[in-house]
C-alpha cells in the first residue's frame, strides 16, 4: 500500500502490531482470522479497548490490511478512533496491544480506557 493510500485510512496499524497478529494466527493455525478492535462502555474512564479474532468482516467494517494481515473496526467503534493507531508493545507492564487515540481527552494510567 503506498504511503498516500495508507494515509488516507481513518486508523492505522504499526508494523510492530501486524507482525504480532501474524506471530498469532500463525499460532492459532487459522489464516482466515483478522483482528477486530472494538470499543465498549466501562473502564476507569468510560469506555474501553477490546483486542478478539474475528474470521468475518461484517457489513459497514471498515478494513485495514498491513504486511498481509486484515484488521477490522465496526462503524460504532471507528468513530470514537478516527486519526488513531493500533500498535503492539513488550515491555516491564507485559505484552498488549494498545491505541493512541487522539479523540481521547482523557485515559486511565494503563491506557485500556478513555473518554472523549
Amino acid at each position: 500500500m503506498s504511503a498516500v493510500a495508507e494515509a488516507q485510512l481513518p486508523i492505522q496499524m504499526t508494523d510492530a502490531a501486524a507482525n504480532k497478529v501474524k506471530t498469532l494466527i500463525t499460532e492459532e493455525e487459522n489464516p482466515e482470522l483478522k483482528l477486530r478492535v472494538y470499543i465498549t462502555g466501562g473502564g476507569c474512564s468510560g469506555f474501553q479497548y477490546g483486542f478478539t479474532f474475528d474470521e468475518k468482516i461484517n457489513d459497514g467494517d471498515t478494513v485495514v490490511e498491513k504486511s498481509g494481515v486484515t484488521m477490522v473496526i465496526d462503524p460504532m467503534s471507528l468513530q470514537y478512533l478516527v486519526g488513531g493507531s493500533v500498535d503492539y508493545s513488550e515491555g516491564l507492564e507485559g505484552s498488549r496491544f494498545m491505541v493512541t487515540n487522539p479523540n481521547a481527552t482523557t485515559t486511565c494510567g494503563c491506557g485500556s480506557s478513555f473518554s472523549i
